[in-house]
């Protein structure tokens, strides 16, 4: 079977990690249920801050946000070990900066993902996203963001949805955390 994911708020806690940067940085004492109640994928207007605003932050704190002790979501890894183990093929999609690919590929590797460097896409705007998933022919396809699950609901895909605070309205297959989904991709491979 062909496996998709995303990576950001997917495969790793991206927004809450850079959540707490912010607040640290900003020095604002922002509660975690602020960001809970996020209906976006952006999260500077927990800071007061606008949107051009927040997008400089963002641009500004990438290098630290992207490569330092960001964690991955507990089971993550070892799900896309175990479905690597068992011949599956994995596919990294992420709309991260091209510029970032080869540093996003470094990290994902040191962290455990199995990742070849052929089944690894970067660099693209959600519509471009699309195309290249769609291109690869994948069985499953796992992702957070609402603009690229509503587009690629069609027979063939499996859609699964990662539950985030600004995707709630959704109506797709989704999981809360990874042991739930290991589950549930057992159950369907079965």
């Amino acid at each position: 079977m062909k496996f998709g994911f995303d990576v950001d708020d997917t495969l790793i806690n991206l927004r809450e990690y850079a959540f707490h940067y912010y607040k640290k940085q900003l020095g604002q004492e922002v509660e975690i249920d602020v960001f809970h109640s996020l209906d976006r994928v952006e999260i500077h207007e927990a800071f007061g801050m606008t949107d051009k605003e927040g997008k400089e932050m963002w641009n500004q704190s990438l290098d630290y946000i992207y490569y330092t002790d960001c964690p991955a979501y507990p089971g993550a890894v070892e799900v896309l070990q175990q479905l690597d183990a068992e011949g599956h093929e994995i596919y990294y999609i992420t709309a991260r900066p091209a510029t970032h690919g080869e540093d996003t590929k470094a990290w994902l590797k040191k962290q455990g993902f199995p990742l070849r460097d052929d089944h690894f896409h970067c660099g693209m705007k959600d519509d471009e996203k699309v195309q290249v998933i769609e291109s690869l022919g994948l069985d499953y396809y796992f992702d957070d963001k609402p603009e690229v699950l509503q587009t690629l609901v069609h027979d063939g895909l499996n859609v699964f949805v990662k539950d985030q605070s600004y995707n709630r309205h959704l109506d797709l297959p989704r999981f809360h955390d990874w042991a739930q989904l290991h589950e549930l991709i057992k159950k369907e491979i079965e």
